[in-house]
């Protein structure tokens, strides 16, 4: 079952989501102006995350070399610029690339819940993918997220507005949960964290 506002609010003052917003979020001041955010915070069925200002890279090609998730190589990921207007703080995104980002909230999933991480319609339509994650029961951190820019465009991806939804599916307690079996992304910091085997 998906779980609803009510169910997430009532877990999040239980340290399942920090910090937490209990509304959805579409304006914030900025610099003494209230400005249109994209939209972040409680929504009926759903949590919208937002995109933390601390780190943003981007895969970049390095003749010679092969991405290889067995044996990852950082140098293939470049540290992105944090830029700011009156707009608000974002990266960019180059067309055709791919990047990865951190989430500004901590979560700490129940034993019994399971998280799929969507990406949102506003994103989509300027041909940003987010790719589908899911944060298992027992998983805790920050989550690293991935963007696709599949369009022919460069954009911007806005650092502490929504970014993702937070779908909570639960089920009946697992034997085994993340946590239990010590997953190799557990407790990840507000960082990107790079592929590990």
């Amino acid at each position: 079952m998906i779980k609803n506002d009510v169910w997430i609010r009532d877990m999040a003052t239980q340290g399942m989501i920090a910090p937490f917003e209990s509304e959805l979020v579409r304006r914030m001041d900025l610099n003494g102006a209230n400005v249109p955010v994209i939209s972040y915070g409680l929504s009926s069925f759903g949590y919208d995350i937002r995109l933390s200002p601390k780190e943003f890279r981007i895969f970049r090609h390095i003749p010679g070399t092969v991405i290889d998730p067995k044996n990852f190589n950082p140098d293939n990921l470049e540290t992105t610029q944090l830029r700011s207007d009156e707009h608000g703080s974002y990266f960019i995104l180059p067309a055709h690339s791919y990047g990865l980002g951190v989430a500004l909230e901590r979560l700490a999933i129940p034993d019994n819940i399971t998280t799929i991480c969507i990406g949102k319609s506003t994103y989509a339509r300027c041909g940003i993918i987010a790719n589908l994650t899911p944060a298992e029961a027992g998983w805790r951190g920050y989550l690293t997220l991935e963007f696709s820019n599949s369009s022919s465009a460069d954009c911007r991806i806005y650092a502490s507005e929504g970014v993702v939804q937070l779908l909570f599916l639960e089920g009946d307690p697992c034997q085994v949960s993340y946590e239990t079996r010590q997953g190799k992304y557990q407790d990840q910091a507000e960082m990107v964290t790079l592929a590990r085997v």
